[in-house]
């Protein structure tokens, strides 16, 4: 019989990943409370968080200001106001006078004296007893009330294996057993250091994130071990075949990077394991073209190779670029994406399952139902960051066949720093292009407040006359209640009126495919002079001869982003400028941003900064689906432990391979298919 479908407290349990036993019990608090001793109210203070005990003397409610259950509290001499902003008629009958409350909450000096707003409220007897742990309080959800998750979560523990898995003596010197840290923990006792607790230093805590790392490292070394046990075509070409000519075609020479990325990307064609290979550059490094030599490769060796980018405007740019290469070189390119309908459609998918496609560009609908390729030997997804992991497994499983799988190549213009690329992509081999091709201008960054749009106007009437063409980024497309953004379109008015005589273009990403296409032909034409657009431009948009972007509410951009649009420009030999127009007040991470942008252009620096002002969790993106593939440990804090982790991981692996896959199964379960992609 099928599973019955799950409702309620269930399904939320299964919606946060909590589905087994082991799941529950690693599913540790976010902080405590302290129920564990009663404070007296004379002994209590201001801004305390404190629990008291005390008759109920009075029982009202109020409606001056609005309506509310007003509760005085006596605790020997001494009396507290209990306020209730929300409430039901059973409560006010069950805290009658003469009731004994145990109360919890936040002790504020108000005008009618000491009270609390809304405190946790328990009825007790005089001889009720004081819990003797901390009481955890749990990452939950709207659907999942605090006692509920206690209750599972205590039940769960009692039956979840927590024995050691690892050998003697391979657990770091100084950190508990595993079923010592967890109990303690879920539990702290009285007097436990909160401190060491909350900012997770407490052995318990160490031993918990060194678990996880070791799970981690783990379970990218059997992904690289199972890939190792699967079989990819051979794609090799002559040395006068396809990619020689292209290389002959054109019109400028590789750099030294760009060849040597090259070697690595045709060496691992030429086996027969797939190849998993992370490609980084900066903005303008020129992946492009190594994506182009890695395609040729696979088309000599009578293959197929498919490019997959995040959005239509990305993956046209893709089209226009390869197809000028490639179609004078005899090579048949289909287009697929989402727009693409009807009998234009049908024609690309019969090229695509006949084999006559040779090269198939588009975005995520070419991995949909009805896409089926002849013969797929290289998967290549750019900016693979912004995909899903399921989306990406999905391009490697469009294959011919069970026995092979083809080779994939992901790009990123977003450089990974070392100590991540170590822990979240050590199952990955890496190739970075670490110079710009030459003829590449530098480009001078500005932080301008909003106030001063007119001398950015000013700049922008002069560029337009130079000759030269301007980019305006806007956050958003239309008004919003919520956010005080200038929008695109509002944007696009204003300037079309104090640039008279200038052509002024409007880009968003409701635009339909046609018109964006036209708005950008234009732009590159150099026929329209200034394009207000939204962050559709991000990635991609290549134009040599605009020299100067404006970006407005550029503190509401992250910094990646922020270092994507500015690469925008500066892609030709004019002198390139970039304006970060901002609203005052800044937040500190704002603040930190424009000025790393600023102060470095190098997208490596610009990534390492951005790992230490967002953390790896939202730095990756959906690298585990949505799921952050670390929930404890911290790679600024941590290293020693992720050292540890690296040097025990392989030893493991070759002496208690059992153990290592128990190990990696009790931290991951389902989430080490994600691995793979």
């Amino acid at each position: 019989m099928p599973e019955a479908p799950k409702s309620g407290p269930a399904k939320a349990l299964d919606k946060l990943g909590l589905r087994r036993d082991i799941d529950l019990a690693l599913h540790l608090p976010l902080r405590y409370e302290d129920e564990t001793r009663l404070v007296p109210l004379a002994a209590a203070r201001a801004g305390e968080t404190v629990q008291l005990q005390g008759l109920v003397r009075e029982n009202r409610i109020e409606t001056r200001s609005r309506r509310q259950l007003i509760l005085r509290l006596q605790d020997g001499h001494d009396e507290l106001l209990l306020r209730f902003l929300h409430f039901y008629p059973a409560q006010q009958k069950a805290w009658a006078p003469g009731t004994l409350l145990r109360v919890r909450g936040e002790l504020r000096d108000g005008f009618f004296g000491r009270e609390m707003v809304h405190p946790a409220v328990r009825i007790v007897a005089e001889d009720t007893p004081l819990p003797d742990a901390l009481t955890p309080v749990y990452p939950a959800s709207a659907q999942l009330p605090q006692a509920y998750l206690r209750k599972v979560i205590a039940s769960a523990l009692r039956r979840a294996h927590l024995g050691e898995l690892l050998p003697p003596g391979q657990v770091p010197t100084g950190l508990p057993a595993l079923r010592e840290a967890v109990l303690y923990l879920h539990h702290p006792p009285p007097g436990a250091p909160l401190a060491a607790l909350e900012d997770r230093s407490h052995p318990a805590w160490q031993r918990l994130k060194f678990d996880e790392l070791l799970a981690q490292q783990l379970s990218q070394a059997l992904a690289r071990e199972a890939r190792a046990h699967l079989r990819a075509p051979v794609l090799q070409a002559g040395p006068d075949e396809l990619p020689a000519r292209l290389r002959a075609a054109l019109p400028w020479g590789l750099t030294e990077a760009q060849d040597r990325v090259v070697q690595e990307i045709v060496a691992d064609l030429g086996r027969t394991q797939p190849m998993n290979r992370l490609l980084q550059g900066d903005v303008g490094a020129g992946k492009t073209v190594v994506a182009a030599l890695a395609a040729a490769t696979t088309i000599a060796a009578g293959w197929q190779c498919a490019l997959m980018a995040p959005t239509e405007l990305l993956a046209e740019q893709h089209f226009r670029k390869l197809v000028q290469w490639l179609a004078p070189l005899g090579i048949t390119t289909a287009w697929l994406t989402g727009s693409r309908r009807g009998k234009g459609r049908q024609a690309m998918l019969a090229q695509v399952e006949s084999g006559e496609a040779q090269l198939i560009v588009g975005t995520q609908a070419m991995i949909q139902d009805g896409v089926a390729f002849a013969r797929l030997g290289l998967a290549i997804v750019d900016e693979q960051h912004r995909f899903g992991v399921a989306q990406r497994l999905a391009l490697r499983q469009a294959r011919e066949g069970e026995a092979i799988e083809p080779h994939l190549l992901m790009m990123s213009a977003t450089p990974i720093p070392r100590t991540l690329a170590m822990t979240y992509y050590a199952d990955l081999d890496v190739s970075t292009i670490d110079t710009l091709p030459p003829g590449r201008t530098p480009i001078v960054t500005k932080v301008f407040a909003d106030t001063r749009r007119p001398e950015v106007v000013a700049r922008i009437r002069d560029e337009v006359a130079a000759g030269k063409q301007v980019y305006w980024v806007c956050p958003l497309i239309e008004e919003s209640e919520t956010l005080d953004l200038k929008n695109a379109t509002e944007t696009h008015a204003e300037l079309s009126a104090v640039l008279p005589g200038v052509t002024v273009g409007l880009l968003h990403g409701r635009l339909a495919a046609a018109d964006k296409a036209a708005v950008m032909a234009l732009f590159a034409s150099g026929e329209m002079a200034v394009l207000v657009a939204t962050t559709v431009i991000e990635v991609g948009v290549d134009v040599p001869n605009a020299s100067l972007m404006v970006i407005e509410h550029a503190e509401r951009f992250g910094l990646a982003q922020l270092h994507q649009l500015r690469g925008r420009v500066g892609r030709g030999a004019v002198a390139s400028a970039c304006v970060l127009l901002y609203t005052a007040p800044l937040a500190d991470a704002g603040k930190a941003r424009l000025r790393a942008m600023v102060e470095t252009t190098d997208g490596f620096e610009i990534a390492r900064r951005d790992l230490d002002i967002r953390g790896p969790g939202e730095f990756l993106g959906a690298r585990q689906s949505g799921d952050a593939l670390l929930r404890f440990a911290d790679l600024a804090e941590d290293d020693a432990l992720l050292q540890r982790a690296r040097q025990l991981a392989p030893t493991l692996l070759r002496e208690h391979p059992a153990a290592a896959q128990a190990h990696v199964a009790r931290w991951l379960g389902s989430k080490a298919e994600f691995l793979k992609a």
